[in-house]
């Protein structure tokens, strides 16, 4: 899919459908923000067998937020009924309502083939799941969002420096992946703007968060590692500025 495809879409309609059983009712507010940034959540149901108790924590959140609760009885005791009830409805919408857009919430890795089929058909897919999720469908979306990092993180200490924050995090090196985004989005004057920045890291690794590695902004990122980029803003005539990076020698 085009680079910019993970840009803001207002106009954009995206259906939310959310399996119950692999996700957390205390985030639902923030996975609705964060699909609302690609587009209009127009279609929202959540999936599950409400007769057991591990759906409770749901029921309350419901009507708050306008979500639609699908019943899917449990026939045979170690099979998930739930994956495919959302997969049959979500073929049904892919076909039949006017959606742009899929965000499916699961950490399951049955959605690998259903993510791969809507971006078939050139339609833009997110999804939003735990860390532990298998990489498979991770890369089967256009965008993945962490729910780890839609939960609240303790900050460090005035007296820790940033550098020391992230490596008692022990999250992986974004620099070599930073490296490849900058290599696709540098212009001829050696400069990449970090728009197109942003969205080629998307491409290369849809699960590419900023926030895994401690900072709310990209552009906090990369100032993060002052001997590997340059940055500069310029002011447009709206008054707006653009951030420029540059890669260092």
């Amino acid at each position: 899919m085009a680079a910019d495809a993970v840009s803001p879409t207002p106009t954009r309609r995206i259906a939310m459908l959310i399996d119950g059983d692999n996700a957390q009712p205390s985030l639902i507010e923030k996975m609705l923000a964060e699909t609302g940034k690609y587009g209009v959540v127009s279609i929202r149901r959540i999936y599950g067998d409400w007769t057991t108790s591990q759906m409770k924590g749901w029921k309350g959140t419901l009507n708050t937020h306008a979500i639609q609760p699908i019943q899917q009885f449990r026939y045979t005791v170690g099979k998930n009924a739930t994956d495919s009830a959302l997969i049959i409805d979500a073929m049904d919408i892919l076909y039949t309502s006017r959606v742009h857009g899929f965000c499916l919430v699961s950490s399951d890795s049955d959605y690998t083939r259903l993510a791969t089929r809507i971006r078939e058909k050139g339609q833009f897919v997110m999804g939003i799941g735990k860390k532990m999720t298998p990489r498979a469908f991770v890369n089967a979306c256009d965008v993945f969002v962490y729910t780890e990092n839609l939960t609240p993180k303790p900050k460090p200490g005035k007296s820790a420096s940033s550098k020391k924050y992230r490596s008692q995090k022990h999250e992986p090196d974004p620099r070599p992946l930073l490296r490849s985004a900058f290599e696709m989005a540098v212009q001829e004057d050696g400069w990449a703007s970090l728009g197109p920045l942003g969205q080629y890291l998307r491409q290369l690794d849809p699960g590419f968060d900023s926030r895994t590695y401690g900072f709310r902004q990209l552009s906090q990122l990369i100032r993060a590692y002052p001997n590997l980029f340059k940055m500069r803003s310029a002011k447009q005539q709206h008054g707006n500025s653009i951030i420029y990076v540059r890669l260092k020698e």
